[in-house]
């Protein structure tokens, strides 16, 4: 294990021993501070403490982009296999007594010892300059993270530039939050310190993978600034006239474009920097074991290993984190009769909604409702797997129409009835299995209660072809990334159409160049040629649904949907009718293949941001409950 993680792993372990609000004066470490800066390797320790909480961020049970975003849905269950909680709040569990994924409390914890890092950094005599520089500056990226962590969340939060002092007053560590406005400027200062001293990329990579650099900090800018200029935070009519107890307005009360301005430019600097140090859109062609494939599996492969390459290889990366994706268990179907035995401990039942699988384009690269050349009406009619398709379904396999002549994406992301799973140690496409999911005989077909797919979808992006569940299971590990550079591409052409009045060649060319990836012609080729509406990409309004579709069928399960759609102000739009799935049950294809609705979810105006806990607010006077809470 690289020594970064094992340091941070023994940190963990000691933390989890107390715990403590983040209103605590004294800090329960205080009696260990000068033992941990004694000496270089002490403060790296206290380093790689600050670090740990990050990590603990990237499972994904635990993050509300992944969980809300209803491109997969968890049934409930006799039996919890896992902290089920962030699935189950689009069914309207949240409340302000026990706010569910709060990170009010941690990541303030998070941030006092980021606080006694920069204040304790010039204690080790054997420390070098340089080295120091580096450290201050990590060290501030995380403390602008902890902190724009919790704006996501919260909206306006407190800013902590520096801890309060051992002996204060009750009173002063009351403190007030900072406007919103106020809140980015901060979080965008801190990352403005940071970037110079940042290593442009990590050269010791057997033991510092994972650590902070230049680029990984002007991509995380960049979302930040986008995340100011979005529709949630720059003059969102729903909050304005929200004041704290002092009577100020704590979000912006007008839109402002230049915030967009500014957000534009920090992504071309990001893509700048991260195209310097060599980082390109992943183009590569697993060859682990692979004998007979197709080309046009391979394309598949390809779109499928972006997400489950080794990190250290995938040269599309910005960032991602150490913590491994641990439920593969849960991604894959049954495919052959041995692994049925293994229901009750790999349930196969992460399940995506038809909101998700329809999101994806036809093989013509316009939305499946808008493809004048593509049955939208009769999509839910049985058809036959026939040889145009053999790559992607079972020939002679009764399916569905929904399933043909779809982008490479879609075969890419998701498992289906009747769908070619290439891998589970079968690496020769002819002897590929396919998912069989009609009903309780079918290998794939629901089990028990546990072991059922509700909605007959599996999130296959999240499975690396080389993981097998047959009669043990033995899971290829991958970490999904918290930034790649096809995200950084769309964010920048989103932000630069919202910039001009109408799109631009470089707003067209950022996104062809991830469309082009997939396979798909260009915005302009694609929507003139097929689409029932040829002008939508040709305006600033067509373009942004554009742009935010492609977001969502290229970042589809990676942790970011669910944040994009907030601060869009379009999860509740999503959210707002019943997901639905086949009717698992049925055993013929007619019987299966009958959209039902398998979560009625619940979310209103309210829950774009967390309460605050009301246990907070009683205690700091100065504390506000967030709107509509």
């Amino acid at each position: 294990m690289k020594r970064i993680f094992r340091y941070i792993y023994l940190f963990i372990m000691g933390m989890t021993v107390s715990s403590c609000n983040y209103l605590d004066i004294v800090p329960d470490n205080v009696g260990t501070l000068e033992y941990a800066f004694r000496n270089r390797n002490e403060a790296e320790n206290y380093l790689f403490g600050c670090y740990s909480t990050m990590q603990r961020l990237s499972d994904v049970i635990y993050n509300p982009g992944f969980t809300t975003s209803a491109e997969v849905v968890y049934p409930i269950l006799e039996t919890q296999f896992f902290n089920a909680s962030g699935f189950n709040l689009i069914r309207g569990t949240q409340n302000s007594s026990s706010p569910v994924l709060s990170q009010w409390g941690n990541m303030y914890k998070a941030i006092r010892r980021c606080n006694i890092m920069l204040e304790n950094i010039d204690q080790p005599i054997d420390l070098r300059e340089a080295e120091k520089r580096r450290w201050i500056a990590e060290t501030k990226f995380l403390k602008a993270y902890y902190h724009y962590y919790l704006i996501r969340m919260y909206g306006p939060i407190i800013l902590i530039d520096e801890n309060n002092p051992v002996d204060v007053s009750i009173e002063l560590t009351k403190r007030k939050r900072a406007t919103l406005d106020e809140s980015f400027t901060y979080v965008v200062s801190l990352m403005d310190e940071a970037i110079p001293d940042l290593p442009p990329i990590i050269e010791n990579r057997a033991q510092e993978f994972g650590r902070i650099t230049k680029f990984i900090a002007m991509a995380v800018k960049a979302e930040m600034l986008v995340w100011a200029a979005s529709p949630l935070f720059n003059g969102n009519p729903d909050y304005i006239g929200y004041q704290d107890k002092d009577g100020r307005e704590l979000f912006p009360s007008a839109y402002d474009p230049q915030k967009w301005r500014l957000a534009a430019d920090a992504c071309k600097e990001a893509i700048e920097e991260c195209e310097a140090q060599g980082l390109r859109l992943y183009d590569i062609l697993p060859v682990n074991g692979i004998r007979n494939v197709s080309d046009e599996l391979k394309e598949v492969l390809i779109l499928q290993n972006i997400l489950t390459q080794r990190w250290e290889e995938n040269p599309e990366l910005i960032w991602s984190l150490n913590h491994g994706f641990d439920y593969q268990g849960y991604t894959i179907p049954k495919l052959t009769m041995n692994a049925v035995g293994m229901s009750n401990s790999y349930p196969s039942n992460w399940a995506v909604p038809f909101v998700t699988t329809e999101l994806f384009y036809t093989r013509n690269g316009v939305p499946i409702n808008e493809d004048v050349s593509w049955d939208y009406a009769n999509r839910f009619s049985v058809a036959v797997g026939n040889e145009a398709n053999q790559h992607y379904i079972k020939q002679g396999y009764e399916t569905v129409k929904a399933h043909f002549d779809r982008e490479r994406r879609f075969y890419a992301a998701l498992g289906f009835d009747g769908g070619i799973w290439f891998g589970n140690g079968q690496v020769d496409e002819e002897t590929a299995y396919h998912v069989q999911a009609r009903g309780l005989p079918a290998i794939a077909g629901p089990k028990s209660l546990n072991a059922t797919n509700i909605t007959g979808y599996w999130p296959k992006k999240l499975t690396n072809y080389l993981s097998v569940m047959d009669v043990n299971f033995s899971a290829e590990g991958f970490r999904i990334p918290m930034m790649r550079l096809a995200g950084l591409y769309l964010l920048y052409a989103e932000a630069l159409n919202e910039v001009e009045s109408s799109p631009t060649e470089e707003v067209y060319e950022y996104i062809d160049r991830v469309r082009h990836r997939a396979g798909l012609a260009g915005v302009r080729e694609a929507w003139s040629a097929y689409a029932r509406s040829p002008q939508k990409a040709t305006n600033k309004d067509g373009m942004r649904q554009i742009i935010r579709q492609e977001r969502r069928i290229e970042l589809a399960f990676e942790g970011q949907s669910g944040w994009d759609l907030r601060r869009w102000k379009e999860l509740q739009g999503v959210l707002g009718r019943p997901l639905q799935g086949w009717s698992v049950q049925g055993e013929t294809a007619t019987d299966y293949y009958r959209p039902v609705p398998v979560i009625i979810p619940s979310f209103s105006v309210r829950d774009y941001l967390w309460p605050l806990n009301n246990y907070d607010v009683v205690v700091n006077e100065h504390l506000k409950q967030n709107p509509y809470w």
